[in-house]
């Protein structure tokens, strides 16, 4: 079978034809014949193997035409005096031709030039695997620079195998796909010639896996054929591995099945991208339980579980779908803690194939409440409760939906503090995962002689009133806030409410306040927050109160004096910035006052602050004594919104946190550099105020402080 490509080179070879065989030299006519000239010669371009004729006059003495490269043929055609030809040969060359007469060469004014049409005319075998070596033959493969497989795998002619006019062996790259491919002359613009018909190329295939069902983490032998053409293997639900062997036939490959893989088809991609799937799914091995024990378990116990690939499990889930926590694992048993949550049900094993094992249901063991004790009592006294297995205990329930969170040391025996708000019914404990046991008796609760708070208003400013609930006010003689501070206003009183105005010089922050009954019995009241500012105890500690205006300070040009009506403490001056850069700060340089009284251990640095708007983002304010800045409002995670309310509060800092900042200083007066820093990308603190920056002598706070 022959296949011609060369659609383009055969249309001009017949065109040239068509239109005239000869290309004429520029040669000028003369009248006598006995002079030897040559007026033209053709076809051009002309087909190697074809005749090649000169037309002209006494052309019949010409001994010898040769063509490019030195090529010279003698063997001439002489039809007439005016017309010869030869046979073109095969290894001609593109270029002039040279006419030898006994008048001297005649060379030719322009090249021959050669139509040469490649042909493919076959290739063996048609059926290959990398590394085979593919024969094609046909015409003027001698001109072939390259042959381009399907994807585009290029094979040059410097990689042939041999390579000749009617034939080329090239070796089959690995890359290579079945399909149709390609030779090329490389030139500029290339000759294509492509095949009919596709070329086979053999690709590995899968006969079988083994073992099937397979365990995960362990070796997996896939047989089949040519599996020196696989790059990596894919299971289902893992990614692709590259770490595997291959026997010396090529038929076996032995690869260790990943922990994560899923069940599924097997996939082989080959050095060509191309993919080989299995036909036939791989199995798992699922862990495999024979037995639970105990079968009625306590939470917090540990259960036992016996079976088989238990090694595989990777978490134990109890009912209500909460994990258990592994002791000890082996492929034939599993000691795990039941957690205190769990709730009847079935134990399920999981993997990390996603395959799952469950056993029989088990029951958790549930306390029993068999009595109390005493049956009648005074709100605020202890009861004490019996049963068994009360360690699982976690909160007790009163009439009135009154609850008390109890950690039992007992498995027979607890007491609890009956909640002052407390009234007739029936006592319910309620363990760890919810289950709740009720008594069968009604425990009687007689109201104390005192008063009770159940309510109170959670914030509150100095001057305004705030709201207290309860049972029993009607007791209350007195109402005293924090620094021993009577409450001297009130609105209405009642059993159950009283409205009390909160002092001007209440103690601001997380506070709470003390009910004094006629008979002198004391009630502390839950916590609530008056905001606003603490009194300056000891203006003698004051480091800058900015009532002497700039004096002595050095800034950066952010901010300002603020004055009434929004300052902390009557007509005198506070801090307040300006919308600033965020490359920018400002700092008082060497004002820091330090005192030889003031000590760590009993004193800190407090400062009144506002912000009159909300700050929301990546933003820091720090305070800086003698060289060293904490703080006092710190981004966290973004969304994080920093406010005073609108209003002023007073910031209290340990001095711990400065380091050897704030220590006595052997200058009474003044000692390093203090102030203030603010970054803040993008954000606006024009609203940011401060005051009173002083020292106080308290037992330093644990814990967090500032606008966190």
């Amino acid at each position: 079978m022959r296949y011609k490509f060369n659609k383009i080179l055969t249309a001009s070879l017949f065109a040239c034809l068509i239109l005239g065989s000869f290309v004429f030299n520029s040669c000028k006519k003369e009248d006598e014949v006995s002079i030897i000239k040559l007026t033209a010669f053709g076809p051009s371009p002309a087909l190697r193997g074809g005749e090649l004729k000169f037309l002209g006059t006494s052309l019949d003495q010409v001994t010898s035409i040769v063509l490019p490269e030195g090529l010279e043929v003698t063997e001439i055609t002489k039809t007439s005096p005016t017309e010869i030809s030869i046979l073109i040969p095969q290894t001609a060359k593109p270029g002039v031709v040279v006419l030898k007469t006994p008048q001297g060469d005649i060379t030719t004014k322009t090249p021959l030039t050669f139509s040469e049409p490649i042909v493919i005319e076959s290739f063996a075998p048609t059926t290959v695997k990398a590394g085979d070596v593919l024969t094609i033959n046909g015409d003027y493969l001698n001109l072939i620079a390259s042959v381009t497989f399907k994807t585009g795998v290029v094979v040059d002619s410097s990689k042939f195998v041999s390579k000749s006019r009617k034939k080329i062996e090239v070796r089959i790259p690995v890359e290579a796909q079945t399909g149709k491919f390609i030779l090329s002359n490389g030139a500029k613009t290339p000759i294509l010639v492509s095949t009919l018909t596709d070329l086979i190329v053999t690709l590995p295939t899968i006969t079988s896996l083994a073992p099937n069902p397979v365990k995960p983490e362990t070796a997996l032998t896939i047989t089949g054929t040519n599996f020196q053409l696989v790059k990596s293997i894919s299971f289902t639900g893992s990614t692709a591995i590259t770490d595997f062997t291959v026997n010396t036939d090529k038929t076996a490959i032995t690869v260790t099945v990943p922990k994560n893989v899923k069940e599924g088809t097997i996939k082989l991609t080959t050095l060509s991208s191309v993919d080989v799937e299995s036909t036939l799914p791989l199995n798992l091995i699922s862990p495999v339980i024979s037995s639970v024990a105990p079968m009625l378990v306590k939470n917090g116990a540990t259960l036992t579980i016996t079976g088989t690939n238990l090694d595989l499990a990777t978490k134990v889930t109890f009912g209500g779908n909460v994990d258990g926590v592994v002791v000890s694992q082996s492929a034939t048993k599993i000691d795990v803690t039941v957690p205190m949550t769990a709730v009847d049900g079935t134990v399920v094993l999981s993997t990390n194939s996603g395959k799952t094992a469950q056993s029989a249901a088990i029951t958790l063991v549930k306390p029993t409440f068999t009595s109390f004790a005493p049956l009648s009592l005074v709100a605020g006294d202890n009861v004490t409760i019996n049963g068994t297995d009360l360690d699982l205990i976690k909160k007790v329930l009163f009439a009135s939906g009154l609850s008390v969170n109890v950690t039992p040391s007992s498995a027979t025996s607890f007491t609890v503090a009956v909640p002052m708000a407390a009234v007739d019914g029936k006592i319910t404990l309620v363990t760890s995962n919810g289950t709740e046991i009720t008594s069968s008796s009604t425990l009687a609760v007689i109201s104390p002689n005192k008063p009770v708070i159940t309510a109170i208003t959670p914030s509150v400013k100095p001057g305004k009133m705030m709201t207290i609930t309860g049972t029993k006010l009607n007791l209350v003689e007195s109402v005293y806030f924090q620094n021993n501070l009577k409450a001297v206003l009130y609105g209405v009183r009642t059993e159950t409410s009283i409205e009390v105005y909160v002092p001007e010089t209440a103690k601001a922050g997380v506070v709470t306040l003390t009910l004094n009954a006629f008979d002198g019995t004391a009630v502390v009241s839950p916590t609530f927050t008056v905001t606003g500012t603490d009194p300056v105890l000891d203006p003698s500690l004051m480091i800058y109160s900015f009532d002497a205006g700039w004096s002595g300070f050095t800034w950066d040009g952010v901010g300002g004096l603020g004055t009434l009506p929004d300052g902390v403490d009557g007509t005198n001056h506070y801090y307040q910035a300006t919308p600033w850069d965020a490359s920018k700060y400002w700092l008082f340089a060497n004002n820091y006052l330090s005192y030889p009284s003031v000590t760590q251990a009993d004193h800190v640095v407090k400062m009144d602050v506002r912000l009159r708007k909300d700050v929301t983002g990546n933003a820091e304010i720090r305070l800086m004594l003698g060289g060293k800045a904490v703080n006092i409002l710190s981004y966290i995670k973004v969304g994080d919104t920093f406010t005073t309310g609108g209003e002023w509060k007073t910031i209290t800092i340990p001095l711990s946190v400065f380091g050897a900042a704030g220590l006595a200083d052997p200058t009474p007066v003044k000692g390093g550099e203090w102030g203030m820093t603010m970054w803040g990308n993008g954000l606006d603190f024009s609203g940011f105020c401060i005051d009173n920056i002083r020292y106080e002598k308290t037992t330093a706070p644990a814990g967090v402080y500032g606008l966190y």
